[in-house]
């Protein structure tokens, strides 16, 4: 298959907007600069032409950028199959990020918001090759995380959250105290 190798650059770069989404479409692969909407356009082109489901993998490490790289992907998808919900199906199908973050992220050393899980994202399209629904699943959460991190490190966020709101009249009764009496830092 196509394999493209990208380069978390830590900063916005003018490379992802409307303007370079329709210059990607309808294209080949090969006739413009390696790109994850080049990627995105093989296999929406092969879905559509071929009938069949397509799947594009996103690896790399903590950090590398693969949940941005996933959203850039399916705001390329919504755009070019001009779904009535457009391009914000990307927001549509993270709508439930904060909550996977809080229970799936945890501070490494090389990333503030580390991702300590896979995740499966499934977009469905109708006859006509327009979105109309997705479906987000988790797997291998990494459970060690929850008795044991290594220096420098933090433990789920969700967490040091339950602890910051330790004092809100809903919490009380969990009878939690500051992430450093909790030994979580």
């Amino acid at each position: 298959g196509i394999i493209l190798v990208a380069i978390n650059p830590y900063k916005q770069l003018p490379i992802y907007g409307d303007a370079i989404i329709h210059a990607y479409s309808g294209q080949n692969m090969g006739d413009m600069d390696p790109h994850i909407f080049a990627v995105a356009e093989e296999a929406y082109k092969q879905m559509a032409r071929n009938n069949k489901n397509q799947s594009i993998i996103v690896s790399g490490e903590s950090g590398a950028g693969k949940t941005v790289s996933a959203r850039y992907t399916m705001r390329y998808f919504a755009t070019v199959s001009k779904s009535s919900s457009n391009a914000h199906v990307e927001n549509k199908v993270l709508a439930s990020n904060p909550i996977t973050e809080a229970v799936g992220n945890a501070k490494t050393t090389r990333n503030d918001n580390s991702s300590r899980f896979g995740k499966y994202t499934e977009i469905s399209f109708d006859q006509r090759y327009q979105i109309i629904g997705a479906n987000m699943r988790t797997y291998l959460l990494e459970k060690s995380r929850v008795v044991f991190q290594v220096e420098n490190e933090r433990n789920y966020h969700i967490f040091y959250q339950l602890c910051a709101s330790a004092m809100q009249p809903e919490y009380e009764h969990l009878k939690l105290g500051k992430s450093q009496e909790n030994n979580l830092l």
